[in-house]
């Protein structure tokens, strides 16, 4: 029996983690960078925020854009190590580093939202 390619679930990972990197990262950039800073928005407490982010769901949407944002990275950044750098001969260190790395954070992150107090 012929062995499966797990390609098109990491192309799957890939596009959703760039649907909500471009959707969330602009909104959050103007919030952050600008309108909290130069006062057009009033800076939320950080009660408030605390609240906000311990709230499970919440907590849940964030691991979620976490976990998708990472694995858009990893895979982004293999096909350019791939493409790029034409080091293709170092396929399954690359996969190894760039998805590793993608777990790794992803376990972080979920780490850090669950120990959120």
């Amino acid at each position: 029996m012929a062995k499966g390619s797990n390609e098109p679930m990491l192309w799957v990972l890939f596009s959703a983690g760039g649907a909500a990197a471009a959707l969330l990262i602009p909104m959050l950039l103007l919030l952050y960078g600008l309108a909290f800073p130069l006062g057009v928005l009033e800076l939320p407490s950080y009660q408030s925020t605390l609240a906000l982010v311990s709230h499970p769901l919440m907590r849940l949407v964030l691991f979620a854009f976490c976990f998708l944002s990472l694995f858009h990275w990893a895979h982004r950044f293999r096909y350019t190590l791939y493409d790029g750098l034409q080091i293709k001969h170092l396929n399954e260190v690359i996969f190894v580093v760039c998805y590793g790395g993608a777990l790794v954070g992803t376990v972080l992150a979920g780490y850090l939202l669950w120990t959120i107090r």
